[in-house]
């Protein structure tokens, strides 16, 4: 299939992550996605003891110079405990600049985004670092105010992490990160549309408020483009039944199975989106978003 998406938030496929030391591993993950048409691939890291994240940069630095991936993503691990998904909230950390500039060194200029809760300690003055050493900061499994959030969008945070997902919900008294997110103009969302982390109204909020500023995702872990069974997302154990992935120890969502085709053959046929406003979010949107 060709078609030219752009997936700039995918963990892995074919059994197999974009953590994997092995290069051969790497690669047939990197096929499934490009078999569903994705031919922009940022490879996306999850939170892991800062020796083995630093390894697994190193080992997707040839892939980067090879173009076959557009980038690195680190997920983590300055996210919130409150909302960690599936990192493993023993692993997470606060912002360090010595440590993030120590990063982003080891990453070559590969390291495209990082994800960042905006109400940890330290989190602003990272954001402003990562800003200055044009790296883009997403916002996201994060339990920030209101205030915490437009400060960090103050700062120069650009895009949300899979919206609505590891986030509060919108509050009308006390408000959320999510109210600073739906009310702000500039930002641009990631959605995963799977059908299972979205529900259909709130994909159709998105598309009331900001049609132009949705970016399509996958969040896709290893099991995408393969079988239900036992996997892992870091060191932490995944079933996925019924091509639903969740973590064994307490039934959160683990990443989605999604490919790029699905995710945009349903934003048309689901959402009655025009072709061209569905090829933005599944093609363009992330690559500008990103300075691709």
């Amino acid at each position: 299939m060709t078609m030219g998406f752009t997936d700039i938030h995918s963990h892995g496929g074919g059994g197999y992550s974009f953590g994997d030391p092995n290069p051969e591993h790497i690669k047939a993950a990197l096929q499934v996605h490009r078999d569903h048409g994705t031919t922009t691939q940022i490879a996306s890291l999850v939170t892991e003891p800062l020796d083995k994240l630093v390894s697994q940069i190193k080992n997707l630095i040839p892939f980067a110079e090879s173009n076959e991936i557009a980038g690195i993503h680190l997920e983590g691990p300055y996210l919130s405990s409150a909302k960690c998904g599936a990192h493993d909230p023993k692993l997470l950390r606060q912002p360090n600049l010595e440590e993030i500039r120590e990063l982003i060194d080891v990453g070559a200029g590969h390291i495209k985004m990082i994800t960042i809760a905006p109400e940890l300690p330290g989190a602003l003055d990272a954001i402003a670092l990562l800003r200055k050493l044009d790296v883009v900061v997403a916002i996201g499994h994060s339990n920030a105010t209101e205030l915490e959030a437009l400060r960090a969008i103050h700062e120069g945070a650009t895009i949300v992490t899979h919206m609505f997902n590891a986030l509060p919900s919108l509050d009308h008294r006390v408000g959320t990160i999510t109210n600073a997110l739906l009310t702000n103009s500039d930002m641009y969302f990631e959605l995963i549309l799977d059908g299972v982390h979205v529900n259909h109204s709130a994909v159709q909020l998105l598309l009331k408020l900001a049609p132009d500023r949705i970016i399509l995702i996958t969040d896709a872990m290893s099991a995408a483009g393969g079988v239900d069974g036992k996997y892992q997302i870091g060191n932490l154990e995944v079933n996925v039944v019924d091509g639903i992935a969740t973590l064994a120890s307490n039934g959160s969502l683990a990443g989605s199975t999604l490919t790029m085709d699905v995710a945009y053959n349903r934003l048309v046929e689901e959402f009655n989106v025009s072709e061209k406003l569905a090829i933005h979010a599944s093609q363009e949107l992330g690559k500008k978003a990103l300075g691709l």
